[in-house]
């Protein structure tokens, strides 16, 4: 884990190694101000010297003015490198979350990414400062401090080494108990976050259906849990600062009372008794500063360790060595396909897939909900890999394929529509970066999406807010559509990505299909039968397994599902848009 954060300090090495030599350098000087305050007191006021006093007071001004410099630069480069390695780390893991596949992602909340990137990052910053100040600052002082107190007086010094030891007992209880409650503290924050997110992003289904007040209570209930688990975590820590400050003042009655004895019986000077006050405080905030950096350690490395729980995972998916990166066509071909969404856990999804598509046929399909649809043509462009079998593409297996290569070539229409905010253009172009605007408007023909862009007043320029809120379903899924196709795949699959159009609208892009790109491979996955039955072949599923392959004709004669089906959806009534259909089709 350690060396797995410490590879992110990248350009920030140098300064890190500065800044804690810099401390050093400061702390040095510190430790020998109070000498030369003694020297002051013995040569100089108490021997009535002034010139041994201004001599040795320029030297402590000189001491003092460099110490001061040297702090600030160490302060300086340690702030720099801290916000530099935080940087680095949400860098890190944000680049690391884009190689993820599927099963990956599945492994981490939304919430729980967000808080490792905010909470956990700026916690693991902290610490790395307090690391390059206080950890070098602190044992330092203690010791620089320490053999100057045993070259004064060695049997008083012996007092700040009883103190140590039982600071020592008490931090290393107080890490013990605090660690595991600080770890169950940051999984609450996870909730906390799920909870807003969820909120946020579902605010209209909150509004309309008045739960309001649940979604509070919810919300109350989980901030409570991270007060009353964050309480206990710094209860338990809180016993470490009435322990030091008893130790602060044990130590310096102890100090005054047998540094009086030393004084009067000539064993000791007044000067050497103010060094040694001086020490036992420079001991005491060390140590002081010692229990506050391992206070902050104890949360921070369980921070650290979800931090490097993203960085260490490995992407499932991984380009072969040798590969290919040219799609020949768009033909497909399952052969004895198998697959599970948790590898070894024997509930598959699929099983035992075999069939092929010729490059350029339209192919539908169809199945009840959980039948293994999406599935299935997840695997095609690789965002899942088989668990046994193979999927080909070009006839070649689609794990021999360069990764980008072969999702240029597969266009994937999603289930879920999801637009970023910025103009309508500029979500096309995530289709193809340099597109023209002729390209787009060519594209949104197609998908039936120019004619309601039209409407707009800044058209093509119109701003799309974040996940497309200011679009209907219908538009959303026509501009993700248009999207799709000025990438000029050789095999297009649209997940359920027409549900929320018209029929008269759904057969329209249907029909531009077959006349602009009647060389592209078309998989449609579908809920109703007007949208797949003029497909070349359709192929129905049922819990994960091929139930039917033909066309529309001969599954109404022989397939029973695709039968109930078109029983439910046609004779039933049809859908309620026929008459559009009918009308458009006349116009036509």
């Amino acid at each position: 884990m350690v060396r797995t954060l410490l590879g992110q300090l990248r350009e920030y090495k140098r300064i890190s190694l500065i800044a804690p030599l810099l401390t050093a350098v400061e702390v040095f000087l510190e430790i020998l101000i109070p000498y030369v305050t003694a020297s002051i007191i013995d040569k100089g006021i108490n021997a009535g010297d002034l010139s041994q006093v201004y001599f040795y007071g320029g030297i402590m001004l000189g001491l003092a003015l460099l110490s001061l410099l040297t702090g600030a630069l160490s302060g300086r480069f340690s702030a720099i490198a801290s916000a530099g390695f935080a940087a680095n780390l949400r860098d890190g893991m944000y680049e690391n979350i884009q190689t993820f596949a599927f099963s990956n992602i599945d492994k981490y909340s939304t919430a729980g990414l967000v808080t490792r990137m905010t909470t956990d990052v700026t916690n693991v910053q902290n610490a790395f400062q307090m690391t390059l100040r206080v950890a070098v600052r602190a044992p330092l002082t203690l010791l620089f401090a320490l053999i100057m107190c045993f070259t004064i007086n060695v049997r008083l010094s012996l007092v700040f080494l009883l103190a140590g030891c039982v600071l020592a007992a008490v931090l290393a209880m107080v890490i013990r108990t605090a660690y595991p409650v600080f770890t169950r503290v940051f999984r609450q924050y996870d909730d906390v976050n799920a909870s807003v997110q969820e909120n946020a992003s579902a605010i209209r289904v909150v509004k309309a259906f008045v739960r309001e007040d649940h979604e509070k209570t919810k919300f109350r209930t989980a901030a409570e849990q991270l007060y009353r688990l964050f309480s206990k975590a710094e209860g338990r820590t809180a016993v470490n600062n009435p322990v030091m400050m008893l130790m602060v003042y044990g130590c310096m009655i102890a100090l005054s009372w047998f540094g009086a004895q030393y004084i009067v019986v000539g064993d000791m000077t007044t000067g050497n008794l103010t060094s040694m006050f001086t020490y036992i405080m420079s001991i005491m905030m060390s140590l002081m500063m010692f229990s506050m950096f391992f206070v902050m350690m104890t949360l921070s490395v369980a921070s650290a360790g979800r931090i490097a729980e993203v960085l260490q995972e490995v992407p499932d998916l991984k380009n072969p060595e040798k590969a290919e990166t040219v799609v020949k066509d768009g033909s497909i071909r399952f052969s004895h396909v198998s697959f599970s969404y948790k590898h070894g856990s024997g509930e598959e999804t699929l099983h035992g897939i075999d069939f092929s598509v010729s490059s350029g046929e339209t192919i539908g399909i169809i199945g009840g909900t959980g039948s293994g649809k999406s599935s299935l043509v997840n695997l095609i462009c690789r965002l899942y890999d088989v668990s046994s079998g193979a999927v080909y593409v070009g006839s070649r297996d689609v794990r021999q394929f360069d990764l980008e290569t072969l999702r240029n070539e597969v266009a994937v229409v999603l289930q879920k529509n999801v637009l970023f905010s910025g103009t309508i253009l500029e979500n096309l172009r995530w289709g193809k970066e340099d597109a023209t605007l002729s390209e787009c408007e060519e594209a949104c023909r197609m998908a039936c999406a120019d004619e309601f862009i039209q409407r707009f007043p800044d058209k093509y320029d119109t701003w799309v807010e974040q996940g497309g809120t200011n679009l209907s379903g219908g538009q959303k899924q026509r501009l993700c559509i248009a999207r799709a196709l000025l990438k000029k795949p050789k095999i297009l699959i649209l997940d359920d990505s027409t549900s929320a159009v018209d029929t008269a609208t759904d057969a329209a892009i249907r029909e531009a299909f077959s006349k602009h790109i009647p060389g592209t491979t078309k998989i449609i996955i579908a809920q109703r039968i007007s949208s797949v039955q003029n497909a070349d072949r359709i192929l129905v599923l049922e819990d994960g397994k091929i139930d039917g392959y033909d066309t529309h004709e001969h599954l109404l004669k022989n397939n029973r599902i695709y039968q109930e089906i078109y029983e439910t959806q046609i004779k039933g009534g049809g859908d309620f848009d026929e008459p559009a259909l009918q009308e458009r089709e006349a116009n036509a």
